[in-house]
């Protein structure tokens, strides 16, 4: 009984330190988001040049996500998960140091190269810790995130608010982060392959089941993205508003994600992740329709409010979904993690081509319409529940959400 109750505590105890090292995860987007128009006056970029060097995450996680496994496979999780969470934080301070469009894009792909690996060992470590205490805990894990982007957000308010150096700013935030990432990571479980387990295969493609399951979190992702490094400028350019004012709508934005995903968990249990999700996506339209007509700062924010509301617990459930969607989960799993994660990174330069054409108010058009997608598509999940397959070991098995 001894060695069962030391077990469970130390699977709990792990569990808190997978969630302190997604809220260091988050910290650092907050902290990057705020700080994107001062990035791009110091770089001297227009928005399409803007919306080029912000495809350059999309391209460098793309390149560097398959290596986070084989990483964990030679050195073990917890020593990768330290060294990719460090390498994740340190990035922070490239963007800020490039003096035209090149040197960001550069930046800018290491940033992504490093942020996806520490996304993927991260996410990997919270599925086994779910596993093996028996009950969901990654939309909690999202809400660290969230929390954390929150917290690296009003930071970030504060510094554009007193006209502070971005360069300064975030050496002082990597710095900070990277000794929390370390310290949170003496407690994350350390899952070694046996002797005789191949590595993971460079790229896996998501199967048949899960590719409806991936374009629902890719429009809740592309939503999350788009407001993450484009709300500042859209109430700084469309909108007319101060430095402050617009860092402060990305940390509304981050507020009412963070808020939504810590209570994820009971909401699903009593509505379900159908409901959830439909009713998450009306929610998410109707921001994405107070953002397009917004004529007073106020009301543009209330909408990006709305937006993250609404889309806050969707890639929970569809990392929920994909597991329970065929024979073989953790390939689901890490196909819809693929699809989701480049949807955000392709986000803003999806935006800002978009914008370069036409108009940020258009480019946010076709935000709204895709939250309409999660609401029309929103049955998909249901299909997935239904098609639930016997997973893991059964005295470990993840409850299914509905109730």
């Amino acid at each position: 009984m001894s060695a069962v109750v030391h077990e469970q505590r130390h699977v709990r105890r792990a569990r808190y330190a997978v969630a302190a090292v997604f809220a260091v995860h988050g910290a650092v987007t907050g902290s990057f988001a705020t700080r994107v128009p001062w990035i791009q006056d110091h770089a001297g970029v227009g928005a399409g040049q803007l919306g080029l060097a912000l495809a350059f995450p999309a391209i460098g996680a793309s390149v560097a996500m398959p290596l986070a496994g084989r990483i964990s496979h030679r050195f073990g999780a917890r020593t990768a998960l330290r060294g990719l969470i460090s390498l994740w934080t340190l990035a922070l301070v490239l963007p800020s140091l490039a003096p035209n469009l090149w040197t960001l894009c550069l930046a800018l792909f290491v940033y992504g190269a490093t942020s996806g690996m520490a996304d993927v060992a991260m996410n990997a470590l919270g599925v086994e810790v779910e596993t093996r205490l028996g009950k969901s805990i990654m939309s909690g894990l999202h809400g660290m995130w969230s929390v954390g982007a929150l917290i690296g957000s009003a930071a970030g308010t504060l510094a554009a608010h007193l006209g502070s150096d971005a360069r300064l700013h975030h050496a002082l935030a990597a710095a900070a982060l990277t000794v929390l990432g370390l310290v949170a990571c003496q407690w994350v479980l350390d899952l070694r392959p046996t002797e005789d387990e191949e590595p993971p295969p460079r790229f896996a493609l998501p199967p048949r089941s899960a590719l409806l399951i991936g374009a629902i979190g890719f429009c809740a992702v592309f939503a999350e993205g788009a407001a993450l490094d484009w709300s500042a400028v859209y109430l700084r350019d469309q909108l007319e508003t101060s430095a402050g004012l617009a860092a402060a709508c990305t940390t509304g934005f981050m507020l009412t994600m963070a808020l939504a995903r810590l209570v994820g968990d009971a909401v699903v249990n009593r509505f379900g992740a159908v409901r959830t999700v439909r009713a998450g996506g009306v929610l998410a339209a109707l921001g994405g329709l107070l953002i397009v007509v917004a004529n007073h700062p106020v009301m543009a924010m209330g909408g990006f409010a709305l937006m993250g509301l609404g889309i806050a617990v969707v890639v929970p459930l569809c990392f929920a979904a994909a597991g329970r969607s065929g024979p073989n989960p953790s390939l689901a799993i890490a196909g819809v993690a693929t699809i989701t994660y480049t949807s955000g990174l392709i986000a803003p330069s999806a935006i800002g081509g978009l914008a370069q054409m036409t108009s940020l108010v258009v480019s946010f058009g076709l935000v709204t319409v895709l939250a309409c997608g999660l609401a029309v598509f929103a049955g998909v999940l249901r299909t997935a529940e239904r098609e639930r397959p016997e997973v893991g070991r059964p005295e470990a098995a993840v409850p299914d959400p509905r109730p």
